[in-house]
């Protein structure tokens, strides 16, 4: 059986490591109507023996990727040659989760190696694989996807870069990988941020860089949990839930992006996890996966960075760039804190924009809360800055403005762009 094998190990050649640790009310109608307009082309309820099976499992074995985990250790037998362990455990882990497809294929192929050679993973007929369709395809793809994340894995300490500076108040961070399919959750500590988990995931049939509704692909930029949609409220399509974010964010809408109604959500109850390529453009997470994440979240503060390729850095190597634009928003908290509008006024691009709002509808608002602070000492305080640099660089910032000695004030988001070495506002507003 060892040499019947043999063509499975090509799926593992990571196993000589070891396995990696456990590691705005517009938005809410956006979601409202994608909902009905997903709920119109999909299946609405699961059957009662996919809804008990998946029940079951849960109880079985309901920690977040944990199951997964189970399945790496099965490639690493099969890596070494243990296929008797192998076997048994991956009867064990399709008997807890009957709905792993790509679990359920490992399994076959160990049943079919013991009488005979296995020339690759997912080692059927050729008339069953013709049956199939793109289905073998899309499980080989994400066999593929959870081990390259695996192999791939950032070294300890790192983080991804756009997280320059998160305020204290911000508990967990996101941030998504789409070249390999993978979720990274992280908790907001006083030493930093500190990478707890991390899970497969789904993305949109057509790919990544939405940029007009019905595309079927996954937007890539920083965005922000706006809600946290009932489960019940909820088709069985989309799993144990759904959190909505703010897509499109102020830099899609000035880039002419349209759409709307993405999430992070689960899985129906007859699949365990879906295929690399597979939504409508949401993240898809395994249901205990998603649980875990919904527990953790902040609505309206947690951001989710999509990334094409995350680049990990060290921590201490944005300190620098944060400093740098610490200076820049101090500059402008004293402009504003001045009372002078020409001054302030030129810290707003030419196509400002706050809600629809041009910089001349909206200039008269400002000069209001100039008046208000009447020279006084503005005060920021819990401020963030989340950086995305693609075709041009943008600083998303988010804070709390109050007069100084207040104890209460307003939360505000920025966006910046820099125009040469200079930074700009292109929107400004409460959130």
């Amino acid at each position: 059986m060892k040499r019947a094998l043999a063509a499975l190990i090509f799926i593992a050649p990571w196993l000589v490591l070891a396995a990696p640790p456990r590691a705005e009310s517009s938005a809410q109608s956006r979601a409202k109507a994608a909902t009905e307009k997903k709920r119109a082309a999909t299946p609405t309820r699961a059957s009662p023996v996919a809804k008990r099976v998946a029940s079951q499992a849960k109880r079985r074995d309901g920690r977040d990727g944990q199951a997964e985990a189970r399945l790496i250790e099965i490639y690493k037998f099969i890596g070494q040659g243990s296929s008797r362990e192998a076997l048994r455990r991956a009867e064990d882990l399709v008997r807890d989760h009957p709905n792993f497809q790509l679990a359920q294929l490992v399994y076959g192929d160990l049943l079919a190696g013991r009488t005979r050679a296995i020339r690759a993973l997912g080692d059927v007929p050729d008339s069953a694989a013709s049956n199939a369709g793109p289905l073998l395809a899309e499980l080989r793809q994400e066999s593929q996807q959870r081990l390259r994340a695996l192999r791939e894995r950032p070294a300890p300490g790192m983080v991804p870069s756009p997280f320059l500076t998160l305020a204290p108040a911000i508990e967990h961070a996101i941030a998504v990988d789409t070249s390999r399919s993978r979720l990274y959750l992280f908790e907001n500590t006083t030493a930093g941020l500190k990478l707890v988990a991390d899970y497969y995931i789904s993305v949109g049939k057509l790919g990544i860089e939405k940029s007009v509704e019905g595309d079927l692909r996954t937007p890539l930029g920083v965005y922000f949990i706006t809600s946290n949609l009932d489960p019940k409220s909820l088709d069985d399509f989309y799993g144990s839930g759904a959190l909505p974010i703010n897509y499109p964010n102020r830099l899609d809408l000035k880039r002419g992006k349209t759409g709307g109604g993405i999430w992070l959500h689960g899985s129906p109850s007859a699949q365990f996890s879906r295929a690399p390529l597979s939504t409508e453009g949401c993240v898809a997470l395994a249901n205990t996966d998603l649980e875990r994440i919904i527990k953790t979240v902040q609505i309206g503060s947690t951001p989710v960075v999509i990334a094409q390729s995350l680049k990990w850095v060290a921590p201490q190597s944005l300190k620098a760039d944060a400093q740098s634009f610490d200076a820049v928003l101090q500059d402008w908290q004293r402009a504003k804190s001045s009372g002078d509008m020409a001054r302030l006024a030129a810290w707003y691009t030419p196509d400002f924009s706050s809600f629809g709002k041009t910089l001349a509808e909206w200039t008269p608002a400002l000069q209001g809360e100039v008046q208000r602070l009447g020279k006084r000492e503005l005060q920021l305080k819990d401020v963030s800055y989340m950086r995305w640099t693609d075709s041009t660089d943008t600083m998303v910032v988010t804070f709390g403005e109050l007069v100084k000695g207040a104890k209460t004030g307003l939360t505000k988001r920025q966006y910046w762009t820099r125009q040469g070495s200079q930074w700009k506002i292109f929107f400004e507003g409460v959130i």
